[in-house]
């Protein structure tokens, strides 16, 4: 079984963590690899303190073991942010900071409740404020990712932010979905793996099935960087453009993001309406290029146990022929 200190950390059994993708994470997903001995993490931007509260209890049903509480830094509201502290979380995760945020005020708080900070970044500048602030773990993010992404790719990025914040550990994000990608992690310097899309083709995942199809039938070519998913929810993240899947919606605005903040109202109603129904040319569907990986829709403990297995079964067997 590969173990890294990280694992100790964290008290987890594997170094591969879920992603804390607001709405697209529930309880059921984050109880799932946790059991399965990752690391859950709940996305809690946007929810209320009760909601918080009811989710968090909701996986503490499932299982005893740790997960993370995940939230966004330039939209965080007190009231949720201080019910999460509350609930004494193994883990409080942090991401996309606005640059005069002060990192250290959140990271004392969280560890004051008992937890363990991790604070995702896309940069090496931003990975050292976090790293200073007093973060545990930092993740690297990638370029690759789906969601909100930085403009660097996983290769380089993450044996910098390894360079420059060492001996934290780092997890690395972006474009990992399976045993190879958890040996290329650990060989840039990593200890751990992060996972968005792999897990978003789960059973567990609340993701419409349709959704769940559309990245099981990606080439991993069918994504790109934009702002219009923003644009028509009107809030635009600090740094950050969305990696989604290539669609009519995504069409019909590019170049004309004049005219998506004029109708902005009016697309963000058609975006509500084509994610409910499952409509996979006007829905959102935030995935990372990673998805040409992904082949079939497992519950989501199997993949962590079959990354493992993955993993070891390189270095066991693979690698150590190549020094021979």
């Amino acid at each position: 079984m590969i173990r890294t200190p990280v694992c100790d950390l964290l008290d987890i059994e594997h170094p591969i963590a879920l992603g804390g993708m607001g709405s697209a994470t529930s309880p059921e997903l984050v109880a799932a690899v946790s059991k399965a001995g990752g690391l859950g993490a709940l996305g809690c931007h946007y929810l209320t303190p009760q909601q918080i509260d009811e989710r968090a209890g909701a996986i503490r049903r499932e299982t005893n073991k740790p997960f993370g509480l995940n939230f966004l830094l330039f939209d965080t509201r007190e009231d949720s942010f201080s019910a999460a502290l509350k609930l004494r979380p193994s883990v409080m995760q942090f991401a996309w900071a606005r640059p005069d945020q002060d990192l250290k005020a959140f990271f004392d708080r969280a560890h004051e409740a008992g937890s363990k900070v991790t604070h995702m970044a896309g940069t090496v500048p931003e990975a050292v404020r976090a790293a200073k602030a007093g973060a545990d773990v930092i993740i690297a993010q990638g370029t690759e990712g789906g969601g909100h992404v930085g403009f660097m790719a996983s290769m380089p990025l993450i044996p910098m932010i390894v360079d420059a914040v060492g001996p934290l550990p780092v997890l690395a994000a972006g474009g990992f979905a399976d045993g190879r990608g958890l040996v290329a992690a650990l060989a840039l310097g990593a200890q751990g793996i992060l996972l968005g899309t792999r897990f978003l083709a789960t059973v567990e995942s609340p993701l419409h099935p349709n959704f769940k199809q559309a990245i099981v039938d990606s080439d991993g070519h069918d994504t790109q960087l934009s702002v219009i998913p923003d644009l028509a929810a009107g809030l635009v993240w600090p740094g950050a453009m969305t990696r989604s899947r290539r669609n009519r919606f995504i069409e019909r605005w590019a170049g004309r993001e004049w005219a998506l903040r004029q109708s902005r109202a009016e697309a963000h109603a058609r975006l509500q309406e084509a994610r409910k129904n499952g409509d996979v040319d006007e829905g959102p569907l935030s995935m990372g290029q990673d998805a040409g990986l992904i082949r079939d829709i497992p519950p989501a403990g199997e993949i962590v146990t079959r990354i493992a297995q993955e993993a070891e079964q390189i270095l066991k067997s693979k690698l150590p022929r190549l020094s021979a």
